[in-house]
């Protein structure tokens, strides 16, 4: 999907898993959906972010807003493919920033993203989101990986 460009693999992989979170009970709660922002530069370059994909089709199911703008990755760092843990964590240190704040104040919000590898990427955002007043962050992703 992220390297070919199908993004309808994304849209009905976000679906299906939106149907078992919502019939579990684990979005009774949320708010909004965050997924894992991409910078301007590499969006353009893919022609889409992934877990933007992935996001619009939890929330066709789930019927929770998406909201892609509250978050951006105001740093563009170079692909994680081939990092160590630790060089993963200091390649994202930092380069996350909310946007607008008052969007995403006392909300809960359920962050997306694609792959977790370390978990550094997501450790990332959820850390800023965090600083905001009142905010509880739960976190998804389609795969993980073991490394």
């Amino acid at each position: 999907m992220k390297y070919k460009g199908i993004k309808e693999i994304g849209y009905e992989l976000g679906r299906i898993y939106g149907l078992s979170l919502k019939s579990s009970g684990f979005t009774t709660d949320m708010d909004l959906i965050i997924p894992v922002p991409l910078h301007p530069a590499k969006k353009h370059i893919r022609g889409f972010n992934q877990s933007e994909i992935i996001s619009m089709g939890i929330a066709d199911v789930t019927g929770l807003p998406v909201d892609s703008k509250s978050l951006c990755r105001n740093t563009i760092s170079a692909t994680q493919t081939k990092r160590s843990r630790y060089e993963r964590w200091t390649n994202v240190e930092g380069i996350f920033q909310v946007i607008d704040s008052q969007t995403i104040k006392g909300r809960h919000i359920l962050l997306v993203d694609d792959v977790i590898t370390t978990g550094s990427t997501i450790e990332s955002c959820t850390n800023e989101l965090l600083r905001i007043s009142g905010v509880k962050v739960s976190v998804v992703a389609l795969a993980y990986a073991v490394v």
